[in-house]
Parts: structure tokens; C-alpha cells; sequence
């Protein structure tokens, strides 16, 4: 491990700066020394330690103004100050600054040592805890520009260093799970666990031992002590993904734990207390379940504190192609496909689909998309049978917004290439099947954009795959 860091000696005393590379370097580290401050910050930038131990009495610039422009560079040493006249004053100085410890003079090689090992072990762990940041950040980053993200996504920062409660509305597959693990990877919570309950995937006997625990004999198979998410989450956040489909009973169970801020386990006296951020979500209307008494009115208050609603795929269509090529380029490294892009029929097809399925179905075509069409382009009919793949794609049953011309250009568009796919392409044939003169139809196809080729493929079973 020592082979791997490298520390820098500031001390404008040759023999000490002797005497501490000597013995560092016999402990493996690579050490370099400097006499000056000027030279310290020179140094720091390009020997990149990742430890300094740093004299405060320098000539020029001394070691506290040092310490203080070391929160410039992007390595982030742990720095040690020594000092040949220590003072609390500078001690505590030093600690505000953001030094690791504090040596005096003359220097105990052991102690020396210590503090250089802990130091190093310090700095083992921040580096780590920003690598997972950056991880987590790179996961959990919500892609597009339309003004309805970049408003969410401001949102979204104001609200995470708080402990307020969340309360997420949005459609089935719009990234309600994201927008709770962004909320979470911003807060201060951020190194403490993220704990997931799906409250309409757990039966109603069984949700409560999954949000409280249980004991050894509460019921029927309990063959031993369990912890409930509530537990598990001790410290960071628990999100309650389908709210709205969780029973009164555990509604009312879910209020008291919230407004006592402890709970029993089922089937212990014993309370539990617990630190706790609570994050929420679901795809209903809770104001209509409180009228027709499915949703309790106290619990709907007592979660949403802080209200976010996450737009659906139609109220942000400039994003559909931003998701979609962040999508085929995930697929293409996972599936190692090699990348494929996107003809402009293809994109205008894209871009003008409702997406009932939101940014889930999306995804799910894409990674369809970079498996199944063998071209390096993918054409406009390529789109059909992956998006019907995931269920209808009539567009009109979720198109309630529309004038009737719009919606009956969208069903015509839609018959006439399916049309053209059952005759390979075949304008001429197509043009018979609909009892219409071939001119007529190239009018429409020009009209809607087709080109004569966007037809050709064959039906295979009741999947439309291409050749």
C-alpha cells in the first residue's frame, strides 16, 4: 500500500527535510521536498501528493496561507502541519483550514509515522467516498434540456440538503424511482442507505413486516427475527414507491410511525426509534383516493411536504432524442451490438410518438432497436414492430388532446405503411389494396413523409421483423 502515495515535505529546514524523506522513503512512500510555500502550491500541482506535511513558518507565503490555496487543487491532499512553535491559536487555526493533524517540533519520528498512516488512510477513504459520488451521479443523472427537466432538476437542488418529506406524482414509467435517488444522492444522507419498497408489489399481510420487522414467532413462518425496511434505513432514506396503493390499515400504522417517529416490529411491545428521511411516490390522484376514502387525508399531509411532479414524455418531447441516443449507447456497450444511428424518418417518428409508456418504453425500444435490426441505420419501419413489441402503439387511445384532423392524419400515416409493409414496399400493389390511383397515393406518402422504401420488410408470425 505505502508504494502507491506520494507525500510532500514543505519545511524550510534542510535537515528536517532530509531527515523525513530518509525515513519515508525507507517506509516505501515517494517523497519529494521543497523549502517555501510558493514552492509547496508549485509542487502540489504537479507532483500531485496525497499527502503534504507542511511547516507553518515559511519564508514568503507561510503554511496557513498555503493550507488555504490547497483548496484550489483537484487532487485534495491530507495535509499535516508541523510546527517548531506550536500554539492552540494555530492548532485550532490549522483544524478550520481543514488540516488532517497537528505536529510540534522537535518531531517524534514515531508519532510522524502514526499521523502519516492515518493520514493516509484518510485519504484512502475520500477518495473513495468521491468515486462513489461520482458513480452514483453518473447513474442517477436525469438526461435532457426541455424547460420542464431543467426546472424538476432545479427542484430537485433545493429540496435535496433538506430532511423535508417528498411526495412525487407522476405517470407509470416517467422516472419517479429516479428523481427519489437523485434527492437522495444530493443530501446529507447521501453515504447512509437508499432503501426501496414497492407498496403495490407486497400483499397487504405481508407489507407491514416488510416496512417494520418482525419477531421469532409473530406469525406463521417467522421462524427467526427480521428487520424491517424502516431499520435498514436507519440514517438515510426511505422511498415508498405506490403510496397510493397501500392499505389503510398500514396507512394508519405508516402516520403513527411518522408522527411518534418510532415503531414496533409485528408482533413485539418494543419500540423502535429510527432517523429516517421519507420519500414517496405515486401514479395517482391521492386528492380523488381522499375523496372516495381509499387514502387517508392525515398521511396525505404528513408526506407531502415537499411536492415534485415528473413530467410524462409528451410534456417534453425535445428530450425523446437525447434519451434515446443515451439509451442505444448504453445498450450498444452492454449488449456489444456497435452503435447504430438513427435515419431522419426514423427521428421524426421518434419525436412525434405519445409514448404511453413514458421514458420505461422508450428505453425498452432502444435496447430492442440495437439488438434486432442488423443495419447500421435504423429505418422508420424499424420503429414500428419494436414499439409495438411493448404493447399498442395506437397513439389515439392516449391522444385525447388532439383535433380530429390531427388524429385522423395519424391513423391514415399509420394505415398506409402498414399497408406498404404487407406488400414488401410495392407502392403499385399498395395502391390496388386501397382502391386508390398510384398517384394519389405517392401524394400522401410525400405528405406524411414516407419514402417508398419504408414499406419493405415481411411479416414473421405476428412480429413485423425486418430483413
Amino acid at each position: 500500500m505505502s508504494r502507491a502515495h506520494n507525500i510532500l515535505v514543505v519545511d524550510d529546514e534542510r535537515n528536517v527535510r532530509a531527515t523525513l524523506k530518509s525515513v519515508l522513503e525507507d517506509e516505501g512512500y515517494g517523497v519529494r521536498t521543497v523549502s517555501s510555500g510558493e514552492e509547496a502550491i508549485k509542487a502540489t500541482k504537479r507532483f500531485h501528493p496525497d499527502l503534504i506535511l507542511l511547516d507553518i513558518w515559511l519564508p514568503g507565503i507561510d503554511g496557513l496561507e498555503v493550507l488555504e490555496k490547497l483548496g484550489d487543487t483537484d487532487n485534495n491532499p491530507v495535509v499535516v502541519m508541523i510546527s517548531g512553535h506550536g500554539s492552540v491559536e494555530s492548532a485550532v487555526r490549522s483544524t478550520k483550514l481543514g488540516a488532517f493533524d497537528f505536529i510540534e517540533k522537535p518531531l517524534s519520528l514515531d508519532r510522524v509515522l502514526l499521523v502519516v498512516a492515518n493520514g493516509l488512510k484518510q485519504k484512502v477513504l475520500q477518495d473513495e467516498n468521491l468515486r462513489l459520488r461520482a458513480e452514483v451521479s453518473e447513474r442517477w443523472t436525469m438526461i435532457g434540456e426541455s424547460d420542464a427537466i431543467v426546472a424538476l432538476r432545479k427542484q430537485i437542488n433545493r429540496a435535496a440538503p433538506t430532511n423535508g418529506r417528498v411526495l412525487i406524482f407522476g405517470e407509470n414509467g416517467t422516472g419517479k424511482e429516479l428523481v427519489a435517488h437523485c434527492i437522495h444522492a444530493l443530501s446529507q444522507r447521501s453515504s447512509k442507505s437508499f432503501v426501496e419498497i414497492n407498496c403495490a408489489a407486497i400483499p397487504d399481510e405481508l407489507i407491514e413486516s416488510e416496512l417494520f420487522g418482525h419477531v421469532e414467532g409473530a406469525f406463521t413462518g417467522a421462524i427467526s427475527d427480521k428487520q424491517g425496511k424502516l431499520d435498514l434505513a436507519d440514517g438515510g432514506t426511505l422511498f415508498l414507491d405506490e403510496i397510493g396503493d397501500m392499505s389503510l390499515r398500514t396507512q394508519s400504522k405508516v402516520l403513527r410511525a411518522l408522527q411518534e417517529q418510532t415503531f414496533q416490529p409485528v408482533g413485539s411491545t418494543d419500540d423502535h426509534s429510527v432517523d429516517v428521511r421519507i420519500i414517496a411516490a405515486t401514479n395517482k390522484d391521492l386528492q380523488e383516493e381522499i375523496k372516495s376514502g381509499r387514502f387517508r387525508e392525515d398521511l396525505y399531509y404528513r408526506i407531502n411536504v415537499i411536492p415534485f411532479h415528473v413530467p410524462s414524455l409528451r410534456e417534453r418531447r425535445d428530450d425523446v432524442l437525447l434519451l434515446a441516443e443515451h439509451f442505444m449507447k448504453g445498450a450498444a456497450a452492454e449488449y456489444g451490438t456497435g452503435l447504430k444511428k438513427l435515419s431522419e424518418p426514423a427521428v421524426a417518428r421518434l419525436t412525434a410518438y405519445r409514448w404511453p409508456g413514458n421514458v420505461r418504453q422508450l428505453k425498452n425500444v432502444c435496447e430492442r432497436l440495437m439488438v434486432m435490426v442488423a443495419d447500421e441505420t435504423i429505418q422508420e419501419t424499424d420503429l414500428e414492430p419494436a414499439i409495438d413489441a411493448f404493447g399498442p402503439s395506437d397513439e389515439l387511445d392516449s391522444s385525447g388532446d388532439l383535433e380530429l384532423r390531427e388524429a385522423r392524419d395519424l391513423f391514415e400515416r399509420r394505415f398506409i405503411l402498414t399497408k406498404l409493409r404487407e406488400h414488401a414496399g410495392n407502392v403499385k400493389q399498395t395502391a390496388m389494396a386501397l382502391n386508390i390511383e398510384r398517384s394519389h397515393l405517392y401524394r400522401k406518402m410525400k405528405s406524411y413523409g414516407i419514402e417508398p422504401g419504408d414499406g419493405a420488410g415481411e411479416y414473421i408470425g405476428s412480429e413485423r421483423n425486418l430483413r
